[in-house]
């Protein structure tokens, strides 16, 4: 299995439409591709514009072909211009319970 985590730092005044953006993706990656495992949205406890996206995929591939996918498409279309900053740790899971 394969993970990425994910921090992406938000303009002000763009929580509530990241979020809403984000949870959407989210939802619908664990609901309809069958290699996404884990999609879980986090928020920093010291700075409300920060985010967390925690994913986990059978493999690369399953990442490589949700970036394919109508809503994640969608996702990058609506927050191209309130994501300030990005930056992913990529990893291999060991055990997963």
């Amino acid at each position: 299995m394969f993970c990425i985590m994910v921090k992406n730092e938000v303009k002000l005044g763009c929580r509530e439409q990241y979020l809403s953006i984000m949870k959407e993706n989210a939802r619908a990656s664990v609901q309809h591709e069958p290699g996404c495992y884990v999609f879980d949205v986090l928020t920093s406890q010291q700075d409300d514009h920060h985010f967390y996206l925690y994913e986990i995929y059978a493999d690369e591939e399953a990442l490589e072909q949700h970036k394919q996918t109508p809503h994640y498409l969608a996702s990058r279309t609506g927050l191209a211009d309130i994501v300030e900053a990005v930056s992913v740790i990529r990893c291999d899971v060991v055990e997963r319970n």
